[in-house]
C-alpha cells in the first residue's frame, strides 16, 4: 500500500516555492563574522562578575558592611530581580573604590 499524501504534498506549485537556492544560505565568508564591536578594545570593561561575599573580601569588610554602608554610598551593583541577589563587576567596584579614595566621586 503506497504512503498517504495530503493535498499539500501533491500540489507541485506549492512545493516548488519551498526550494531554497544554495547561494542564499549562510555567509560567503563566515570567518569575517561577527562584525567587530565599535567600542574600545577593552573587551572586559566591567570585569568579572562577583557575588557580595567576593566584594566584601575584595574591600576587606563584612557582607553586612557592604549592604548597609557601601550600597547607600553608591557602590555600583546590579540586582538580578525585584528580590534577586546582588551582582557586582570587579572593575566597576575597583573604579568606585579609587574614586572614593580620591574624594568621593
Amino acid at each position: 500500500m503506497p504512503p498517504r499524501m495530503s493535498r499539500r504534498d501533491s500540489d507541485p506549485k506549492r512545493c516548488a516555492g519551498l526550494a531554497l537556492s544554495a547561494s542564499r544560505l549562510g555567509h560567503s565568508s563566515p570567518q569575517h563574522c561577527p562584525i567587530p564591536c565599535p567600542l574600545p578594545c577593552d573587551a572586559d570593561a566591567l570585569g568579572s562578575p562577583l557575588a557580595i561575599r567576593d566584594v566584601a573580601a575584595l574591600i576587606g569588610c563584612s557582607v553586612w558592611t557592604v549592604r548597609q554602608k557601601y550600597l547607600p554610598l553608591g557602590l555600583p551593583h546590579f540586582r538580578t530581580g525585584p528580590t534577586g541577589k546582588l551582582l557586582f563587576y570587579k572593575t566597576q567596584v575597583i573604579r568606585w573604590l579609587i574614586g572614593q579614595q580620591k574624594g568621593g566621586a
